[in-house]
Formats: structure tokens, C-alpha cells, sequence
């Protein structure tokens, strides 16, 4: 049996992330999922909107994933890479050669983002959709105080 694995954040799941997790799934018989605890994540500086409990949940869900297990620190995936007799480790190319170390103990591949979507990206047209309406909110009551203002 040939077993890949994988780890990440997994927050505010999207099509790039199922795009990922198929193409890794196609490379081996089980895939495994590492999915970044909510204090590694602190650890990483990252603040996610959904608790690990819901992403792992998402992501368990899923007819690609055969198995989730928590990240909870950068050392483990060398033990979890022996544990599970991983044959395949993958990650998005974003990470490119950050994980090189690990080629004496299993394959590593680098793949391709799916263009146009990211996590971060997400974030930032939601962050700046709050922004346009907070600025549409105050200009609306700009405008009501000044025909106050100019009634009286």
C-alpha cells in the first residue's frame, strides 16, 4: 500500500484545497491529512477562523482523506513519516524545499497552487468587503447628519 501525506491550516476551505488533496490522493492507495492544531497554528502566527475541531471535521469528510490526525508542532513529520510507512510526502509549492530534509525518509513533491484562490486571498476580499460596507455605513450617516443639520 502506498500511503501519502500531507499537513496545513485548512482554514475557510475552498476549491483549491480539494484541487490539492485529490491530486495527492491520486498519488497513492490512502492519503493522510495533518491538519495544524489551533496552538501550533499560535506557534506559527497564524490566527484561524475555524476551530481545528471544524476543519479537521471538513477535511475528514471528504472522500479523498482517509485519515486526519492533528499537527501540533514542525519535528513530528519525520515520526509521523515512520509511523505511518509513508511512501509520498506532498505539500503546495509554496513550500518548496522547506521540507527537503525529509527526501532520505519518503518521496517529497512540491505541487502547483490552483491559480486564483488561496486562503489568504479569501481573507483579504472579505477583510476588504467589511471595509467598503463600514465606509458605506458611515458615509450613510454622514449624509443623514448633515440634512439634520441642515433642517435645523
Amino acid at each position: 500500500m502506498k500511503t501519502v501525506i500531507t499537513y496545513g491550516t485548512f482554514d475557510l476551505f475552498h476549491v483549491g484545497h480539494v484541487n490539492i488533496l485529490e491530486r495527492l490522493r491520486a498519488m497513492g492507495d490512502r492519503l493522510i491529512v495533518g491538519v495544524s492544531s489551533d496552538e501550533f497554528n499560535q506557534v506559527k502566527g497564524k490566527q484561524s477562523i475555524f476551530c481545528y475541531e471544524e476543519r479537521a471535521r471538513i477535511i475528514s469528510s471528504l472522500r479523498s482523506v482517509d485519515m486526519v490526525i492533528p499537527e501540533v508542532c514542525w519535528q513530528q513529520k519525520e515520526h509521523d513519516i515512520q509511523k505511518y510507512e509513508v511512501s509520498v510526502f506532498g505539500i503546495g509549492e509554496d513550500w518548496k524545499g522547506k521540507f527537503d530534509d525529509l527526501k532520505p525518509h519518503c518521496e517529497v513533491v512540491y505541487l502547483p497552487r490552483s491559480p486564483s484562490i488561496s486562503t489568504t486571498q479569501v481573507k483579504r476580499a472579505l477583510s476588504k468587503l467589511d471595509s467598503e460596507k463600514i465606509q458605506q455605513i458611515k458615509e450613510g450617516l454622514d449624509n443623514m447628519l448633515n440634512i439634520v443639520r441642515a433642517m435645523e
